[in-house]
């Protein structure tokens, strides 16, 4: 049998078509999420947890990890650590090279003024994130200053978090 360009293509979406029937689809990474309202997003670094709120009720929680140097506040670009402050998710990334992730607003404008005194620049993109791609982060604190989860966990964070939540990361 000869095929075609046209005939391969058919076969192609009829094998698709029976994979969904079969149910041998991949599951999606994109969860829905029909609960209450995340009101606010709060990490405690000291403890390496992280909560999403509804009013005073805690929702969910998780451990996470942090940049590489985690004590402290992000002064400067490349210092490793994990900013401190008030902040907000300002973006979603559906196509993070860390499996889906969510973007902080740092730097804010004292941020930027801090990092200008001492001539440096203050850096960014800073996210909550799920695992790399690549398997070769050993150990907690491994990211540049994002904060981490388990790619299963921030499918549900993705999911709850809605783009203009508040975020408050404490020492």
């Amino acid at each position: 049998m000869i095929l075609t360009r046209r005939g391969v293509l058919r076969l192609g979406v009829a094998a698709g078509a029976l994979m969904l029937l079969a149910g041998c689809q991949k599951p999606s990474k994109f969860k829905r999420y029909t609960g209450p309202e995340v009101t606010r997003v709060l990490v405690f670094k000291d403890s390496r947890r992280m909560y999403l709120m509804n009013g005073a009720k805690a929702l969910a929680a998780y451990d996470v990890d942090l940049g590489f140097a985690p004590v402290g506040d992000k002064k400067i670009e490349g210092d490793g650590k994990t900013p401190e402050g008030d902040y907000f998710i300002d973006r979603k990334n559906p196509d993070s090279m860390f499996h889906l992730s969510l973007g902080i607003s740092y730097p804010n404008a004292a941020d930027r003024a801090e990092a200008a005194a001492m001539g440096k620049k203050p850096g960014g993109d800073i996210f909550i994130h799920g695992g790399p791609r690549r398997r070769d982060a050993k150990g907690p604190d491994w990211t540049w200053g994002c904060i981490s989860v388990s790619d299963a966990e921030i499918e549900d964070i993705y999911a709850m978090v809605r783009v203009g939540t508040p975020i408050s990361i404490r020492a």
